[in-house]
């Protein structure tokens, strides 16, 4: 297993739908096992396959609630439904998130509150979870960077303009541009 470099905003597979996922191989299973270690080392909540540069449709998960209660896993070729978004501007305090392809930065998002994901785990056996709060906003962000959308890109006009102004500051918005958990100095 390997801590994989994440890619940040302006790298062309963060911003391009990923592909299905065909056959679970060695390779797959390989790669999903260093995406958790990534995923860990950063530390997040989620980690999408185009965030370590692969355009699959892959995404694990991995959340403590306050009882301390795990809940982790992985998702190949995850489907979403969700309920329709509760009108009004997201609470800066309880409906902000942060992304590792955007590093060290938290914008106020509103989500659905609840979701229902299906799709096939590492043996190909069916997954059908159903979440609601942190739970889901992990689900709908992840689900996200599987159709190449950032959640930068659905702020609102004043905090886009901020997020485009702090990836100008910090020279991102283009290829190539990565950052490596346990190596790199950089709050996620």
């Amino acid at each position: 297993m390997a801590v994989l470099p994440i890619r940040i905003m302006g790298d062309p597979v963060l911003h391009a739908p990923a592909a299905r996922v065909e056959e679970i191989t060695d390779e797959i299973r390989a790669l999903v096992a260093d995406m958790f270690e990534t995923m860990d080392a950063a530390p997040g909540v989620g980690l999408a396959a185009p965030q370590v540069g692969v355009g699959l449709r892959i995404y694990t998960y991995a959340y403590q609630d306050d009882e301390g209660a795990p809940w982790r896993g992985v998702i190949i070729n995850p489907e979403l439904w969700m309920r329709p978004l509760v009108p009004g501007d997201p609470d800066p305090d309880e409906e902000s998130e942060g992304c590792l392809s955007f590093p060290g930065e938290r914008f106020p998002l509103r989500r659905s509150e609840s979701v229902l994901v299906t799709g096939v785990d590492l043996e190909g056996e069916p997954v059908r979870i159903e979440v609601d709060g942190w739970r889901a906003r992990i689900m709908q962000h992840e689900f996200d960077h599987l159709d190449g959308i950032l959640y930068i890109d659905r702020l609102s006009d004043g905090d886009w303009k901020a997020a485009q102004k702090i990836a100008r500051k910090r020279g991102w918005g283009h290829p190539g541009v990565a950052w490596t958990p346990g190596i790199d100095d950089l709050d996620a």
